[in-house]
């Protein structure tokens, strides 16, 4: 645990505690919330290919995580850490020219 609070810049295990605790909700969450989102968009596991389906709901979880990784962080106090780490993941996938200043 010493190398990820090294690796994070964080102190005390409380807050190790606080942002596992977060990721652990906001990938449930976002699990949870993408089926109706699929749901409504008319893509069912039953009537469509699953191949279709899945890729749907993985495309679908990937923006609600990064609302609720924010959010979730923001609501437990965490919001600096966790806007850091959604700045320098999306950064790595590309998306630097929305984060320059």
């Amino acid at each position: 645990m010493k190398k990820l609070k090294d690796r994070w810049g964080i102190d005390s295990n409380w807050q190790l505690f606080v942002i596992l605790l977060v990721f652990a909700i906001t990938g449930s969450s976002a699990a949870k919330l993408a089926s109706p989102v699929v749901g409504y968009l008319g893509i069912d596991a039953e009537t469509t290919h699953w191949s279709v389906y899945w890729f749907a709901r993985i495309v679908l979880i990937f923006p609600i995580y990064q609302i609720l990784l924010v959010s979730f962080g923001w609501i437990f106090g965490q919001f600096k850490f966790f806007w850091a780490f959604e700045k320098k993941m999306l950064c790595r996938m590309g998306f630097a020219k929305v984060f320059k200043e």
